[in-house]
């Protein structure tokens, strides 16, 4: 596992345990931070350099949904503008930073917005769900339009300590699966290729 990894990790639980310390409490999540996997995925796909536009909330998606997430007595923000859909844009933007294909520049863009973000961290069971609607476009023409979704369920518990820090840790986790879910689509590598 990457160091940064491993850091993201220590900060998001240290998070969740002061938030279960205090009671009712405010968190705001780790920055995402680039894997590996998605790096190497993002190098051999053949992708030229892009630039990424500000994500948003998709029409009809409640503010609430993009600017806050509510686990048990807990509720977590976004580091950028508390924000999850600016959070998805900057899971995207370190992957591509890392691989060495970010361009501010260039003509090829891709854009989102945020469909869906929910996270449940039952007695026995945790569920999360986490979507987006991506947007590739080159000189004012869309060339990839395409909604991506990534689910995840897991044993949880009815103690908070172990409940909260996992759901947060599943549901940060989709946003870097949501990002390789979009680097394997064969249309969208066809979309971004120089």
């Amino acid at each position: 596992m990457a160091l940064s990894k491993i850091r993201g990790l220590v900060l998001v639980v240290a998070a969740a345990g002061f938030a279960l310390l205090t009671g009712c409490a405010q968190v705001k999540l780790a920055p995402p931070s680039a894997s590996i996997e998605n790096v190497q995925l993002a190098k051999s796909s053949g992708i030229g350099p892009v630039a990424v536009e500000t994500f948003t909330p998709a029409a009809g998606v409640p503010k609430s949904v993009d600017q806050a997430l509510s686990i048990r007595s807990n509720t977590f923000f976004s580091p950028y503008d508390s924000s999850f859909s600016k959070y998805l844009q900057e899971a995207l933007s370190v992957e591509l930073r890392s691989a060495g294909l970010l361009e501010p520049k260039s003509g090829t863009v891709i854009g989102g917005q945020l469909t869906k973000s929910t996270v449940e961290a039952g007695a026995s069971q945790g569920t999360a769900t986490l979507g987006a609607r991506f947007k590739v476009s080159k000189g004012g023409n869309t060339l990839y339009d395409k909604e991506l979704v990534e689910n995840d369920s897991w044993e949880s518990s009815f103690v908070g300590a172990i409940a909260i820090p996992a759901a947060v840790n599943h549901y940060t986790a989709l946003y870097r699966r949501l990002v390789e879910r979009l680097l394997k689509d064969e249309a969208f590598k066809s979309a971004v290729k120089p």
